[in-house]
């Protein structure tokens, strides 16, 4: 009886198969090597710009939301910080002598006024809320001070929705009369706010910055954040340059700018915005 023929392959052949099968490898290799890093490429940009984005769209919306003439710059170029005083709402008070109605008084302690039109939703208690009255000095320095030569003021009256406020009756500069007859409430637990560049200086063993953009708020109004108890916030990291300018154009309004890059593995994303201050009391 015949015996099966027996196939298989040699060692020859196996090393052919093998020789060819990582010829081809390499070639798709070399082929895919540029779409697939170009991919990674552009998603780390996209991160990127998201991070810087997201930061800067943040501060533009609070310093628009600040108290008029409260904004004011620290430790530039080194290390930039921006301060402002976080509102949370507002309203008109009431003027006018031989008027009826509790009216606001200026030069004399008068700790209290009724609010035209609706009511404000106060708070109290361990966190109560400020009122600066008529801030319109563009130096920036009257809305953070409670004396007589100040604008700020604390909320003395009781929590919930208020048409009077009470606060503390140290007499109002008598510039502090306004013909808009306004007034801002500062949140009390935010308080003055301040945007800083922390840490900004070369880049790491792997191509990072080293910097972040942080948010702090909760410690005051004496322009020292770095001072407990306080709250923080980073905002965005891996910051490689920051730059913040602020230029009073008038009265009325001020640009504050902010030039922002932040890279990731020597790959560096800038973002560049202007916000548009509003500082008519």
């Amino acid at each position: 009886m015949r015996k099966p023929i027996q196939q298989g392959f040699t060692l020859i052949e196996m090393i052919v198969v093998i020789v060819i099968t990582g010829i081809i490898a390499g070639i798709v290799a070399i082929f895919i090597q540029a779409p697939v890093q170009g991919y990674v490429d552009s998603a780390r940009r996209a991160e990127l710009t998201d991070i810087a984005d997201t930061a800067v769209r943040r501060m533009a919306r609070d310093v628009r939301m600040a108290v008029p003439n409260s904004v004011v710059l620290s430790g530039c170029p080194a290390a930039c910080a921006v301060e402002y005083l976080a509102t949370k709402d507002g309203g008109r008070y009431r003027a006018g002598s031989g008027g009826t109605g509790n009216v606001l008084d200026f030069g004399v302690a008068d700790g209290s006024f009724e609010i035209i039109g609706t009511g404000i939703d106060f708070t109290a208690g361990a966190l109560p809320d400020f009122i600066v009255v008529g801030s319109s000095q563009s130096d920036a320095v009257p809305p953070y001070v409670q004396t007589a030569a100040g604008v700020l003021r604390q909320y003395s009256g009781a929590a919930g929705v208020q048409t009077i406020v009470n606060f503390t009756n140290t007499a109002l500069p008598t510039w502090a009369e306004l013909p808009s007859q306004r007034f801002d409430v500062v949140d009390g637990a935010q308080q003055a706010v301040t945007y800083a560049c922390e840490g900004v200086g070369p880049l790491d063993a792997s191509g990072n910055g080293t910097g972040q953009l942080v948010r702090h708020w909760g410690y005051g109004f004496d322009h020292d954040y770095s001072a407990a108890p306080e709250s923080h916030a980073v905002l965005a990291d891996r910051v490689s340059a920051c730059n913040i300018t602020y230029t009073v154009a008038n009265q009325r309004f001020g640009l504050l700018t902010i030039s922002l890059t932040l890279t990731s593995e020597n790959e560096s994303v800038s973002l560049y915005n202007e916000i548009h201050v509003n500082n008519a009391p």
